[in-house]
C-alpha cells in the first residue's frame, strides 16, 4: 500500500491546502495529514488537537485520509506511518527554494522523497499567515477556508 504524508502547521487549513490534499489523494492508497504539534515558533497557535479535529471533520467521508498530530521531524512521522513520500505545495519560487532544500535534507536523512504540487493559480496568494492577518483586522475569511 502506498502512503504519502502532507505535513504542516495548518493554522488555519486553507482552500489551498485542501486543493493539495484533493490533488495528491489519487497518487496514494492512503494520505496522512500530519499536523505539527510542536509550537516552538508559534506559541499563539491553537492546539494540535483542535487543528486535527477541524481538518478531520473536512475529510470524515474519505476513508483514505487520516489526520494526526506529530511532534519532531517530518521524516520520523513518515517512518511511523510507513510513508515513502512527503507531499508539499508550492506557490512561488520562494516556496520552491525552501521546499527543495527541505526535500534534499529529508532524502539525506531518511531516503524519503518529496512530491511538489504547484498551487492552482487562483490559490497562489493564499497563505495561513495572510488569513490570520485578515482575521486579526476583522475581515471575513470564509472564502479562504474549505467548506465543510
Amino acid at each position: 500500500m502506498s502512503t504519502g504524508i502532507f505535513v504542516g502547521s495548518f493554522n488555519p487549513f486553507t482552500i489551498g491546502h485542501d486543493s493539495i490534499v484533493r490533488r495528491a489523494l489519487p497518487l496514494f492508497d492512503r494520505l496522512v495529514i500530519g499536523v505539527v504539534g510542536d509550537q516552538v515558533h508559534k506559541p499563539d497557535m491553537p492546539s494540535a488537537e483542535e487543528r486535527v479535529r477541524a481538518i478531520a471533520d473536512l475529510y470524515a467521508n474519505e476513508s483514505r485520509i487520516s489526520v494526526k498530530p506529530y511532534y519532531g521531524l517530518a521524516v520520523d512521522f513518515a517512518r511511523a506511518e510507513d510513508a515513502h513520500f512527503i507531499v508539499k505545495g508550492v506557490r512561488s519560487v520562494k516556496d520552491f527554494e525552501y521546499e527543495r532544500e527541505q526535500a534534499d535534507v529529508n532524502r539525506q536523512l531518511a531516503g524519503i522523497e518529496t512530491i511538489l504540487l504547484y498551487s492552482e493559480p487562483q490559490y497562489s496568494s493564499i497563505s495561513s499567515s495572510m488569513v490570520r492577518e485578515l482575521q486579526h483586522f476583522g475581515v471575513d475569511v470564509s472564502a479562504y477556508l474549505p467548506k465543510r
